[in-house]
């Protein structure tokens, strides 16, 4: 099969990448509106960039109204958000922050997950989860306009979290403990504790 992108609609090619680009990390980002409201969402196109400067990007794409999300917005207004990470233990929960809620609800509240205050920045952590990322806005870059446009979200991280249970015996998170679960193509998703090594060539 060829794809020729500029001939299907974006909503048929969303579902080929999602599909296509796998496993995808899942950044359930946590924020907090002017007001003092806290957010949470997932996302799946997600992953780090680099450690100089330390930083990540997540990409949320707008409403079906042209909209931003909400968290793009409390991101746009505040300047932070923390990225926390899925485990299978927690999957269900994640999934059901992908609802859409009206404006003045947190999905803390809807879904009975726990805030814990972060140590650099004001929007909260996830209770529960094995690591969040505090981070403050560094770039945002608007691909397009409309709905279902992609916009790029950089943050620089200034605090890491991470769960000791999850670490090894050199202070590093031991993937086998930490219980991610990735995203695929529809429904599914993977989880990242079926591994296989590989040496490095010289």
């Amino acid at each position: 099969m060829e794809i020729e992108i500029d001939r299907i609609r974006p909503s048929v090619v969303y579902q080929h990448l999602i599909r296509l680009i796998v496993p995808r990390p899942i950044a359930w980002v946590s924020t907090v509106s002017r007001s003092g409201l806290s957010n949470l969402a997932p996302f799946s196109f997600f992953t780090g960039v680099g450690s100089r400067p330390p930083s990540l990007l997540f990409c949320p794409a707008n409403r079906r109204d042209g909209q931003p999300k909400d968290t793009l917005r409390n991101i746009v207004d505040t300047g932070e958000f923390v990225v926390n990470v899925v485990t299978s233990r927690m999957a269900e929960l994640m999934n059901q922050t992908s609802a859409e809620l009206p404006e003045n609800e947190s999905e803390f509240a809807a879904f009975g997950l726990t805030e814990i205050p972060s140590v650099a920045v004001r929007a909260p952590r996830v209770a529960g989860v094995p690591v969040s990322f505090e981070c403050r806005l560094l770039e945002l870059l608007n691909l397009e306009s409309g709905p279902g446009a992609a916009n790029i979200v950089v943050g620089r991280i200034q605090h890491v979290y991470v769960d000791d249970q999850v670490l090894d015996s050199q202070g590093f998170a031991d993937p086998s403990r930490l219980d991610a679960i990735g995203r695929m193509g529809g429904g599914a998703y993977c989880r990242t504790t079926d591994l296989f090594d590989l040496p490095r060539p010289d």
